[in-house]
């Protein structure tokens, strides 16, 4: 597994299973000094830089968002969101084998395709998708989306869901405020042409479930094995939402334990989620939570949406499936670690000291003797 340290500009490599153990470390910002030269003499480029250091970085550079490893096993593929860019490192010399640069200067979520060849990143200032081919950096294509996309998914049916999540980078986040979060809907495009054939706005959805009071800001999202339902966090809440997808409507709302310790100042919840991380289980039969703000993780059953042991995490801040599929990976970005979580009896069985700030958290395909660059 790839472990995104965000604050460090670095990944660390873990087995996927078992003891999790660490097996090595990428530099994903090799070419650091270069970068920085050229983001200095861009008064714009700098400008978004130092931007994003005093807001979503909660006054840290962002260094490494998302990644990936190519279906040959031979490089990783990351998102730079304060280099605004997406490049390629050799895992073999740990070089930067090309570079992709984002309109609007910062980079974000990413998705694989199906079958490995493409990666779909967000460029989060210029409400665009750009789909690259994962082996050369080539563009395919792109689409627009809406105000700051966030989370990507490529479906079975040939399609990428892109979920936008607004303005998180202010404290404009009083309800009767939130017309000032933009223009937040699912946008859905053609995975060969890019054109989009469909937008969503869970607003209406939401509002005839009853819930006017959720925001419509999609965060992570996971289907169903079947692709029938969406399971979905949305800012500012502690929980869950089902969306069926034939019907088109908002089926049923999980509302997950509040820790006594946290604000409900809603100022105070880190770019606007209160819970930020959601996976499932391979059969579908379990859903695993990251209740970021709250400092816990959870494994929900989705028969019931009865949740389970919580459990103890620091400011957990995703939530992946262990390579055997028998656990739930969080990244405690509070603690520098990733744990794993039991899907069959919502314990913890182990955690693993990684780098500074872990956010995302991917299983990944390496040389089965790989130990780390040798350059």
């Amino acid at each position: 597994m790839f472990v995104g340290n965000n604050w460090d500009g670095t990944a660390d490599v873990i087995r996927s299973s078992g003891d999790f153990r660490k097996i090595g470390r990428i530099n994903v910002i090799p070419d650091k000094d270069q970068r920085l030269a050229a983001i200095y003499t861009n008064p714009l480029n700098l400008a978004v830089f130092l931007g994003i250091r005093l807001t979503a970085g909660e006054g840290h550079d962002q260094f490494v968002d998302d990644m990936y490893s190519t279906p040959d096993g031979t490089a990783m593929v990351a998102s730079r969101p304060s280099f605004g860019d997406v490049v390629s490192i050799d895992l073999a010399t740990g070089k930067v084998k090309w570079r992709f640069p984002v309109s609007g200067y910062r980079s974000d979520h990413m998705a694989l395709s199906p079958d490995g060849t493409r990666v779909a990143v967000s460029s989060s200032l210029s409400n665009n998708v750009y789909v690259l081919d994962i082996s050369t950096g080539r563009q395919l294509g792109s689409f627009a989306t809406g105000a700051k996309p966030h989370e990507n998914v490529f479906t079975p049916d040939g399609k990428i869901w892109n979920m936008s999540i607004g303005e998180v980078n202010n404290d404009l986040d009083a309800p009767w405020q939130d017309f000032l979060k933009g223009d937040r809907h699912i946008t859905i495009a053609d995975a060969s042409t890019y054109k989009v054939v469909r937008t969503i706005d869970m607003r209406s959805r939401l509002d005839a479930f009853g819930r006017k009071d959720l925001s419509n800001a999609v965060r992570p999202a996971v289907f169903s094995p079947d692709f029938s339902k969406l399971y979905f966090q949305v800012s500012y809440f502690n929980g869950l939402v089902e969306y069926d997808v034939a019907t088109d409507k908002i089926t049923r709302v999980k509302t997950l334990p509040k820790n006594p310790a946290t604000s409900d100042d809603r100022t105070t919840f880190v770019n606007d989620s209160r819970h930020h991380g959601l996976s499932m289980g391979p059969g579908g039969g379990k859903l695993c939570v990251a209740g970021t703000m709250d400092d816990y993780a959870t494994v929900v059953d989705r028969a019931t949406l009865q949740q389970g042991p919580l459990v103890n995490a620091s400011k957990p801040y995703w939530a992946t499936v262990s390579g055997d599929g028998k656990s739930c990976v969080i990244s405690e970005s509070g603690a520098d670690q990733v744990t794993a979580i039991s899907f069959a009896t919502g314990q913890k069985t182990v955690s693993v000291p990684v780098g500074d700030h872990p956010q995302r958290v991917r299983v990944a395909r390496i040389p089965a003797d790989w130990t780390g660059p040798t350059d």
